[in-house]
């Protein structure tokens, strides 16, 4: 696959899955912006090895996909300063963790905000770009506690099984101008966002059947596939070793 000469965006792109799917695209000649709402350091390291071991143009924008207004704002800086968006990935999200029977009620709107309404927010004011070039991909990072539900994560939970909806319907909106929308459920993977049940690996492990945790660079393989594919939109691609099955 050559990606030369595409732009693509990827939210929360300094870190962990995000990260792994900007350099995975880098690599394959697409210019990156990556969308941070922390850690501007990071950000700015990961389009530093873009730009040096890709030859590629990368540049980092400080953004809370949530906030609709400042994501309006971010479409028009990228497309000023690199043109027509063609890939956009939503990996952008958070956790606050905790059983729905005591869950506050500022817990529960922060992760549907940030990881749902954030992916909304960027598929509005960025798809505009590829309905005008007929031509475009987006994927939505959702997870396998979206397919299962898990205890103490309803909220997020519920943002990930809203990100499948939201697929679907946008894959069946923009198909007739050439635009894919597929989503990605991963598993466990080795993420920071993972590291507090590091000490749980084990038994993480022996639940999934092919006996290990993933790594970010299988989501990231997985993203490109759905990247190159022209016929493949709306569907959910399991990246969890089983787990889900």
């Amino acid at each position: 696959m050559e990606l030369k000469d595409k732009i693509a965006v990827v939210t929360g792109g300094s870190r962990g899955i995000g990260a792994a799917i900007t350099r995975k695209l880098a690599s394959l000649g697409a210019n990156v912006a990556v969308i941070y709402a922390a850690g501007q350091e990071a950000a700015e390291a990961v389009c530093q090895d873009c730009r040096e071991q890709y030859s590629v143009k990368a540049a980092a924008y400080g953004c809370d996909v949530a906030d609709f207004a400042a994501v309006k704002q971010l479409a028009a800086d990228i497309k000023k300063e690199f043109g027509t968006v063609h890939i956009l990935v939503n990996n952008a999200g958070v956790t606050r963790d905790g059983l729905a029977m005591v869950m506050s009620e500022a817990s529960y709107d922060a992760v549907l905000d940030t990881n749902l309404k954030g992916a909304f927010n960027m598929i509005r004011h960025f798809s505009p770009m590829m309905l005008r070039s007929r031509e475009g991909r987006i994927i939505n990072i959702s997870s396998v506690s979206g397919l299962m539900g898990n205890p103490g994560q309803a909220n997020y939970a519920a943002s990930k099984a809203g990100l499948i909806g939201l697929t679907k319907s946008i894959a069946k909106e923009l198909a007739s101008k050439n635009v894919t929308c597929n989503a990605i459920a991963p598993g466990f993977i080795e993420t920071a966002m993972t590291k507090d049940v590091s000490d749980k690996e084990a038994a993480i492990a022996a639940a999934i059947p092919l006996g290990r945790m993933g790594r970010p660079e299988e989501v990231a393989d997985a993203a490109a596939f759905l990247i190159a594919s022209d016929y493949i939109t709306g569907t959910v691609l399991r990246v969890d070793g089983g787990i889900a099955m």
